[in-house]
């Protein structure tokens, strides 16, 4: 296999540049470039040396000895000055070594799960870590990468694996006696494993939505106020404010951290009888938008219904406050009375529903999780037909155990393998 070499920072100037080395040559090229390399695990300084003779930088060299490391093969970070001449000229001094490639999108991070020092679910943990923007979005990441989710999916599958071993035993010995009945201990794994997917499949849509941001839906009638509501919560003019009927023809979103939560904001048309062809397509998508929103606010009158149907945990708050009477109940976005105590109202909804959020964060994980808890079903219900049906329920057992597996990343991944790993840097 080919050493690889890639910058593992970001491209540009900066004041340090890391260039990453991995491989069965690495220490190899290392020896040549930076002599004497330091002992494993240790930093030291030493020149960069090209093959004429001369200085290239002066670098901080860090070794690793696989399977001690990130990729589980030999690697050798070196941290250099972070001049694009300077990274340039090492990048070529590196690519003139026989076997040594610059590394694809990815490979770093694809090289540790082959050699088992992450499984799927952490190389998503990571990428996710990598895309974080917001505090929740972080702890969410890193529980992943922790491997918490590979740990439960290990200890449901040996559980499956013990259940499908007694089933097999029955099967194997059908034309003789077998004095022990194994259908209550099996039918006990089951259920303790099928109550704990359904838990944790419950959890999924809540930590996606951690994961891609929930989306809140502002929406009322033409010149409710919508759009400057909009604009006081992003603090910015994301979007056009007049006080011509219709003026908001499409969905506008402003993304926001929330509390440490990542939350869309969606500024949708004036609900009414479309004016035009135009505003008719903007009200319809601003429908749909708001019925698959996470959380609605409800710019309207005491008396005035929407068609939309509100949720248990939407916001109903009376617009433009600043022209009212009595401030009770409502908003204004042009004075911002109310914009605080409505931003914390948003924090304490989404933040209590964050607290239901499981650790399979993608849909990937979710339909290998519904596979799996399906597969149960079938086999539990299979049990009670007696020993006679043990081989059917014991095949089903096997599917759940074979996408416990593919959401790992033990069996059949390797077509979404190139799609995962291509959203990563080259240096990861």
């Amino acid at each position: 296999m080919d050493t690889i070499f890639a910058q593992a920072t970001a491209q540009g100037r900066a004041g340090v540049c890391v260039v990453r080395i991995s491989g069965i040559m690495a220490f190899e090229i290392a020896e040549k470039i930076a002599s004497p390399l330091p002992e494993v695990r240790h930093a030291a300084v030493r020149p960069i040396i090209g093959h004429d003779g001369g200085v290239i930088d002066n670098a901080l060299v860090v070794t690793f000895k696989g399977p001690s490391s990130f990729t589980g093969e030999d690697v050798v970070e070196l941290h250099l000055h972070g001049s694009i001449a300077v990274v340039r000229a090492v990048l070529a001094l590196l690519s003139t070594f026989p076997d040594t490639r610059l590394a694809e999108p990815g490979e770093f991070t694809r090289r540790a799960m082959e050699n088992g020092k992450l499984d799927l679910t952490q190389v998503e943990g990571l990428g996710d870590l990598i895309e974080a923007e917001t505090e929740a979005q972080r702890k969410q990441a890193l529980r992943v990468l922790s491997g918490h989710l590979g740990q439960r999916v290990e200890a449901w599958r040996e559980k499956l694996i013990r259940a499908a071993a007694l089933l097999e035993v029955t099967i194997d010995f059908a034309d003789e006696d077998v004095p022990v009945d194994v259908s209550p201990e099996v039918r006990s794994l089951l259920t303790d494993v099928n109550q704990e997917l359904l838990e944790e499949i419950v959890g999924t849509h809540t930590a996606e939505r951690i994961r891609t941001g929930f989306e809140v839906a502002i929406i009322g009638r033409p010149n409710a106020g919508k759009s400057t509501l909009l604009n006081a919560l992003a603090g910015r003019d994301a979007a056009i404010t007049s006080a011509v009927a219709g003026t908001t023809r499409d969905v506008i979103e402003v993304r926001m951290d929330l509390g440490g939560l990542p939350v869309t904001l969606l500024d949708t048309a004036g609900l009414r009888e479309g004016a035009d062809e135009v505003e008719a397509i903007g009200i319809d998508r601003a429908l749909r938008r708001s019925a698959d929103a996470d959380l609605r606010i409800f710019l309207v009158e005491a008396d005035e219904d929407l068609p939309v149907a509100a949720m248990p945990d939407d916001i109903r708050l009376l617009p433009k406050a600043d022209l009212r009477s009595s401030p009770e109940n409502s908003i204004s976005g042009v004075t911002g009375q109310g914009v605080s105590e409505l931003v914390a109202k948003i924090q304490a909804i989404l933040g209590v529903r964050s607290l239901t959020a499981g650790l399979a964060t993608h849909e990937r994980h979710r339909i290998a999780l519904q596979k799996a808890a399906d597969g149960l079903s079938v086999s539990m219900s299979v049990l009670d037909r007696g020993p006679d049906q043990y081989d059917i329920a014991s095949e089903e057992l096997r599917h759940s155990i074979r996408a416990l597996e593919a959401l790992v990343g033990r069996i059949d991944v390797e077509n979404l393998l190139d799609v995962i790993f291509s959203s990563f840097c080259l240096g990861k």
